[in-house]
């Protein structure tokens, strides 16, 4: 009787992935309007509307490092038909920053599919007398705490991002957390603080416009959107941080169901137009598996557990 009554579940959870969405999903985002993950969102999403061929709600869940919005997909049922853009700071360093996020990072969610990742990028405002990492440094030394940082919030890439800077070189900068990296962004571009080290699609048209000046990306290798803005790593030996973007679902979500809704991703994502508009802002389309997505973010919960510990950074 029981495996009849598997069987029976079993074709159930096909029928229904075959016949999603039979109504528009909604995808929440952790962060204000105009960040990188809210361009990834936007970027993707349209791409699987026209295959879905029903529009995609995007809702806005701003703060506390995008584990609001990561919380609200956890406790939403499990129908496909709420979804979060997962990333780096809500799925990465969130669950170990924060005593009590709302969810378990790896029980409470269902990991469908990477969409990709980028730099973050180390910009300054123009009126900061430096032209390259180490020149930054120098200037920090000799202004300890009279220069301030902006990030999207606390726990995410773009704060710890830079406290891992900061523990490395050895400077002291002041934080000032926003709810998302468009807005700590636009006060660099008016001065109201003098770096980020923020995601790269949230900055490409004020570095481009010379609003603000790029003097390093925090990936291994140089960005192809801008060759000649050298790795902090060439300057500062082993400092690395790559930002991803993802796609996730409440945890237990059916695996007919994760497996179709996984297939749409990655057409969506390798579509010509959808890799030329990611591609545009700096990110790099790199989808897969959920198993494959499931266990990089294992090894991401890892990492930045280790980082928060030995950088002695108190749970929020």
């Amino acid at each position: 009787m029981r495996g009849l009554a598997l069987a029976t579940l079993a074709a159930v959870f096909t029928a229904q992935a075959q016949t999603f969405p039979s109504k528009p999903p909604k995808i929440y985002v952790g962060f204000v309007p105009g960040g990188g993950v809210d361009q990834t969102t936007r970027i993707t999403s349209a791409k699987l509307a026209e295959l879905w061929g029903t529009p995609i709600t995007v809702e806005h869940k701003p703060g506390a490092g995008g584990t609001i919005a990561a919380a609200a997909t956890a406790k939403s049922a499990p129908d496909g038909y709420t979804f979060v853009l997962c990333n780096v700071g809500s799925h990465g360093i969130g669950p170990s920053l924060y005593k009590n996020p709302g969810y378990d990072a790896l029980k409470d969610v269902t990991y469908i599919g990477m969409i990709g990742v980028t730099p973050n990028v180390m910009a300054v405002h123009p009126s900061v007398p430096a032209t390259s990492v180490a020149e930054f440094i120098a200037y920090a030394k000799a202004n300890p705490g009279k220069l301030s940082y902006g990030s999207s919030g606390v726990g995410t890439s773009t704060h710890l991002g830079v406290e891992l800077f900061k523990m490395m070189t050895g400077v002291n900068i002041v934080h000032v957390p926003y709810k998302g990296g468009a807005a700590s962004s636009a006060d660099l571009a008016g001065g109201q603080v003098q770096l980020v080290i923020t995601n790269m699609p949230e900055q490409v048209a004020y570095i481009r416009s010379g609003r603000t000046r790029a003097l390093g990306v925090s990936t291994a290798k140089r960005a192809p959107q801008f060759p000649d803005v050298p790795s902090i790593s060439e300057t500062v030996p082993g400092y690395e941080v790559t930002v991803w973007y993802g796609l996730c679902g409440p945890g237990g979500m059916a695996r007919a169901l994760v497996e179709r809704i996984n297939a749409d991703l990655v057409r969506a994502v390798t579509a010509p137009e959808t890799t030329q508009r990611l591609s545009a802002v700096g990110i790099e389309p790199t989808p897969g598996t959920p198993e494959q997505f499931t266990d990089f973010v294992r090894g991401e919960l890892a990492k930045w557990a280790k980082v928060i510990r030995d950088a002695g950074i108190p749970a929020e």
